[in-house]
């Protein structure tokens, strides 16, 4: 197989333009003509950056569909107990023993209650889903 490597000119490379898309309509736009706004979302976690835990960024083609989706935003509950099941699961994702409670909390900045009531709102969206949708396990 031959390796074809970079373009020769580098004015090539200039000639791409970043897209991304409208969260409302979905049209792809350039990403410099964007429109973006943090919108409060429990169901948010920052890959790198807790800090930004909690926040979502979403991304909008013009002004009228950034203002939809501030007001979706706005009346979507923000629920911290998911919040804290997502920091929860983040932090023991690379533990295969169990993780005392104590240092969930530690890692996850939370209290040790905050990490039980994380993990009890988890636990009760898993056993609504296996309600819903079955056990997949008895095959």
């Amino acid at each position: 197989m031959e390796d074809i490597g970079p373009a020769a000119d580098d004015s090539a490379a200039d000639d791409t333009e970043a897209l991304d898309l409208c969260d409302h309509c979905g049209r792809v736009v350039a990403t410099a003509d964007l429109l973006g706004a943090l919108v409060p979302d429990s169901s948010a976690l920052h890959s790198t950056q807790s800090a930004l835990d909690g926040k979502r960024l979403v991304l909008a083609c013009c002004a009228d569909h950034l203002a939809a989706l501030i007001a979706d935003y706005r009346h979507r509950p923000f629920v911290p107990e998911e919040q804290w099941a997502g920091k929860v699961c983040r932090a023991i994702a690379d533990y295969e023993d169990p993780v005392p409670l104590s240092v969930v909390a530690r890692l996850t900045g939370l209290s040790e209650q905050q990490a039980v009531e994380g993990v009890e709102w988890h636990n009760a969206r898993a056993r609504e889903w296996r309600r819903h949708y079955g056990d997949s396990g008895d095959d």
